[in-house]
């Protein structure tokens, strides 16, 4: 059998910078959640997207839990949140006690619909917080939901998760809201192995979630806690790992767009297969390539055609109002999202393929769709 294809692993630097760095953290014995890979990973992170500060911590989940703490949202309160993403997006809204109201995406985006956004901002105008996604690595039209959210009071966190590297309008992805977070989980663009970060140009309250990040010790001289704190803090270790892959985001950015490119330009006439929204303010790092099937082909088709020659690749997110455990609180729809989640395949999109796996990967695909069409041509 050949090779696995990933959809999207760890991929560390050729000039092992990471190593460069957690060695220095050996030989200082700094192996803790303090030293100097975590402070300058912050200030390194910061300067990359041009804000203020930063804090990282042990996970994505962990920033989007600390970012709502900062805005202030509580038990009882109402967050409103992007129903096509992963549970993390949503999960720690109920940490916090609070109660989700989910969004629909527009398909010009995939991303959270601002029209649906104010159309739940008249059914409840006190909410605190907006959790907005970009998927993928796929800008939401972010001007038109701070706009709407600046209207009705509400706190705007970025769930970037997936865009480090993504512009909208030549600003990076993340930095429109009040607070955003970026994932280092092991498939992100990016990786720490995992981990995550906060980041703002609010620095006072950058600093408020470092205190909760580090169990809420008090400045005493003995272990005083006067707030609940949580264990969220970022390793010395990993730390380093972040400094060495910062060095090479450009790199896999690059190669990400590649990659996109490429599954265009071998897949992009099949009338069968769709691809991502273009939109000309939005510079897409596309974390990973998707596409979206129409007729009779259907993204099983390609998943089990795909893994049978030992290339992983998944459905797109299914929607939060989708899911049991969240189905029952409040949606604002349209379709979209159901219908992304029917129609959509995330394809391996590592940065470690070459033209020839791209190449490989859309053979497949073609195989499949012409395949299928041609059997139900005889059976019609």
């Amino acid at each position: 059998m050949e090779k696995r294809i990933y959809l999207s692993s760890p991929h560390m630097s050729d000039e092992n910078y990471e190593l460069h760095y957690i060695q220095d953290a050996f030989n200082k014995n700094w192996i803790t959640t303090a030293g100097e890979n975590v402070n300058e990973f912050e200030k390194e992170l910061a300067h990359s997207v041009n804000v203020k500060s930063a804090a990282v911590v042990s996970s994505g989940t962990a920033a989007i839990h600390l970012a709502l703490l900062a805005a202030g949202v509580g038990e009882g309160d109402i967050v409103f949140c992007q129903s096509l993403t992963f549970a993390a997006t949503a999960n720690p809204i109920l940490y916090q006690r609070a109660t989700p109201v989910f969004i629909d995406s527009d398909a010009a985006t995939w991303n959270m619909c601002p029209k649906l956004l104010e159309e739940a901002f008249l059914r409840y105008p006190n909410v605190k917080a907006v959790i907005v996604v970009h998927l993928y690595g796929l800008s939401a039209d972010i001007d038109e939901i701070t706009r709407v959210c600046t209207k009705y009071g509400a706190v705007v966190i970025e769930d970037a998760a997936e865009s480090l590297g993504t512009t909208y309008k030549g600003q990076p992805s993340g930095t429109h809201g009040k607070y955003g977070i970026y994932s280092f989980n092991g498939n992100k663009i990016i990786t720490t192995s995992g981990g995550g970060v906060l980041i703002s140009n609010d620095e006072e309250r950058i600093e408020k979630a470092k205190f909760w990040s580090t169990q809420s010790k008090d400045p005493a001289l003995f272990y005083q806690h006067s707030e609940l704190g949580f264990n969220y803090r970022m390793s010395n270790i990993t730390a380093g790992i972040g400094r060495g892959q910062l060095k090479v985001l450009d790199e896999r950015v690059a190669k990400k767009r590649a990659i996109y490119e490429w599954y265009k330009r071998e897949l992009g006439e099949l009338e069968d297969i769709g691809f991502m929204p273009d939109n000309d303010w939005n510079a897409p790092n596309y974390w990973l390539s998707c596409i979206t099937c129409s007729g009779k082909v259907r993204p099983i088709d390609i998943i089990e055609a795909l893994e049978a020659e030992n290339i992983e690749s998944r459905f797109i997110w299914k929607p939060m109002h989708l899911q049991p455990f969240f189905e029952r609180y409040d949606y604002f729809g349209n379709g979209t999202s159901d219908q992304l989640f029917e129609d959509g395949v995330c394809l391996p999109s590592d940065t470690k393929m070459t033209e020839a796996d791209v190449e490989r990967v859309a053979a497949i695909i073609r195989r499949t769709v012409i395949s299928k069409n041609e059997k139900l041509k005889l059976i019609s």
